[in-house]
């Protein structure tokens, strides 16, 4: 069965009424008149709830344990990969990936969050937060992309950089301040894709795409609801109140103009088709590829250089 968010209890319902009926032995064709009936009943509340769905609802649905982690991203996008590993200097945080990847004769170096999959592989990858070895990693591949003229693509999927103290003994912000200069300097084009959360500086590090694109249900801010409802009022039951004030949405942020992008995901989240939300990332990253591919290392560097300078000022005029 299916995993329902707390929002999506008349699906439950639905659902199980189906699985009542899925047991019996009775194939009649009443019995099968009746699922067809309960399934529309399904698909039609299913796009009723997803029409309407608050920003807090959004951040339920980014966070679903079933939505498409890195590795399945990999392996459906790219027709083949390559992992690498480790940060040379102190350790390999599993917690962010990098492939070298290939579309067809296209090659890219490939970076992302794994928040993990199950209860051991999300206490491995810390659940998806980086240690300061996960940003050096991907310095690292950074500058490989560079050197040898690959795109980079980012998969953003984090509540945030480990805040723990070993992270700051080994200078977590230094880190993350360091990625992103990295990141700003590098030779060849950046397509940064938030596919789950995009928390604070951990995501802002691996952000900073010439193109920045957000699936649908997916959410970039500063500050997770919760951490900001602690904060303000002094209690997460405010999470609410605070999701609907940080402007974290794709919607949001595309208005804004700090995305360039929204991909639309299938209906009921990203989690209910993985495959067909995989094809259509491949699609976006096909198509801005293109956009890119005849313009120098230094033309690269200004666009994205114009795109960020242009953000800062605008919010800094109004």
């Amino acid at each position: 069965m299916q995993n329902f968010l707390d929002f999506e209890k008349p699906l439950l319902d639905i659902q199980s009424k189906m699985e009542e009926l899925r047991h019996l032995k009775d194939n009649s064709e009443n019995i099968a008149n009746e699922l067809s009936n309960l399934q529309e009943k399904f698909d039609k509340k299913l796009s009723e709830i997803y029409k309407e769905l608050t920003p807090f609802q959004k951040v339920k649905v980014c966070r679903h344990q079933d939505r498409p982690k890195f590795d399945d991203l990999v392996s459906k996008i790219f027709d083949k990969s390559e992992y690498l590993s480790g940060d040379r200097l102190f350790a390999d945080d599993t917690s962010l990936k990098g492939c070298l990847a290939k579309i067809g004769n296209k090659k890219f170096l490939v970076i992302g969050n794994d928040k993990g999959k199950d209860i051991d592989s999300r206490v491995k990858n810390n659940f998806g937060m980086a240690k300061p070895e996960g940003y050096r990693k991907a310095q690292r591949l950074f500058n490989i992309a560079s050197k040898f003229n690959l795109p980079i693509v980012t998969f953003i999927d984090t509540p945030g950089a480990f805040p723990g103290v070993e992270a700051e003994d080994r200078g977590q912000s230094e880190a993350i301040a360091t990625s992103i200069k990295k990141s700003l300097m590098v030779r060849s084009p950046i397509f940064s894709f938030v596919v789950g959360e995009g928390g604070s500086g951990g995501a802002v590090a691996m952000g900073m795409g010439n193109k920045v694109v957000m699936l649908e249900h997916s959410i970039y801010s500063v500050i997770s609801p919760e951490g900001c409802a602690s904060i303000l009022w002094r209690s997460i039951n405010h999470s609410e109140k605070a999701a609907e004030n940080l402007k974290l949405t794709a919607q949001d942020l595309l208005d804004l103009e700090v995305i360039d992008e929204i991909i639309k995901e299938p209906i009921g989240g990203a989690h209910r088709n993985v495959n067909e939300t995989c094809d259509l990332i491949k699609d976006c990253l096909e198509r801005i590829t293109e956009e890119f591919e005849n313009m120098t290392p230094e033309e690269i560097i200004l666009h994205r250089e114009k795109k960020y300078l242009e953000i800062g000022n605008k919010f800094i005029e109004n």
